[in-house]
């Protein structure tokens, strides 16, 4: 008998060819959540666990495309995304989540890295603030990203309190800490924490891609954003605790544990 309730999510970014994160780590989350997964791909990039050599930013009339295709046969639950390399692709973006109706919308940061390297020119991150962040229900950046969007240090609690906004936070990740706490702020203005052992390991690759696609699965599956970033902070913390021998060097976490240990 055919599911006439299935959920859909669709995730709005990058291919990379390892499996690791972008596209493939949201699916990979989709479909652990239960969820019917889609991508929609704005770029790939030819990479493996030693690093990225090259990348190719798709055309944006075929970006425009899938738009189109996906809204004219699909009801979407929920969409996340990821990399949108530039100006040019935010728009398109943009206009497309503005005209179509996705579901809830979730904006994961592709800002800086996890050491703070920075992933966006001025360009970009001008047209990310003005056309990408109005849109979200919930957005995810890191530690970084939090100083870049916030103007802030965010050295202790109170400053972290004083820059966000709808917005869930993520721990910094450091090596030295034990624990790494998340926290969300809701538009009601109240603080949630989510607090997870610090779990040392080189195999983090899609852990922000994980978290910020379970987010959108759970809120596809009609769950408060409250449930949803706990459900997605566990998840997570599976995933990164039980690490799969993937490649030789920074590999991915481990969707598989996570599913099977949350079925348990």
């Amino acid at each position: 008998m055919t599911d006439q309730n299935q959920k859909i999510a669709v995730t709005i970014a990058g291919n990379d060819s390892d499996g690791s994160a972008g596209m493939p780590a949201d699916l990979h989350s989709f479909y652990a959540r239960g969820v019917y997964g889609m991508g929609l791909l704005t770029a790939a990039v030819a990479g493996n666990t030693k690093g990225i050599f090259a990348q190719q930013v798709m055309p944006l009339d075929f970006i425009q495309k899938q738009f189109d295709v996906l809204a004219d046969d699909f009801t979407i639950n929920a969409a996340k995304t990821g990399m949108v390399a530039d100006s040019k692709v935010m728009n398109v973006v943009a206009d497309n989540l503005e005209k179509y109706d996705f579901g809830k919308i979730v904006i994961d940061p592709v800002i800086s890295t996890k050491h703070g390297n920075t992933l966006m020119d001025d360009d970009s991150y001008n047209t990310f603030i003005k056309r990408l962040v109005p849109l979200a229900d919930i957005i995810t950046p890191n530690f970084y990203e939090q100083r870049k969007l916030t103007g802030l240090e965010l050295n202790d609690l109170d400053e972290v309190k004083k820059g966000a906004k709808n917005v869930l936070m993520k721990g910094r990740h450091d090596g030295e800490q034990t624990e790494i706490t998340d926290i969300l702020l809701t538009e009601d203005g109240e603080f949630h924490t989510f607090t997870k052992p610090y779990f040392k390991t080189d195999r983090v690759n899609g852990t922000g891609d994980t978290l910020s696609a379970v987010i959108a699965a759970e809120l596809a599956k009609g769950n408060d954003l409250i449930d949803s970033v706990k459900i997605a902070k566990d998840f997570t913390y599976e995933a990164i605790s039980h690490p799969i021998d993937v490649g030789s060097k920074w590999g991915p976490i481990n969707h598989l544990a996570a599913q099977n240990n949350e079925n348990e």
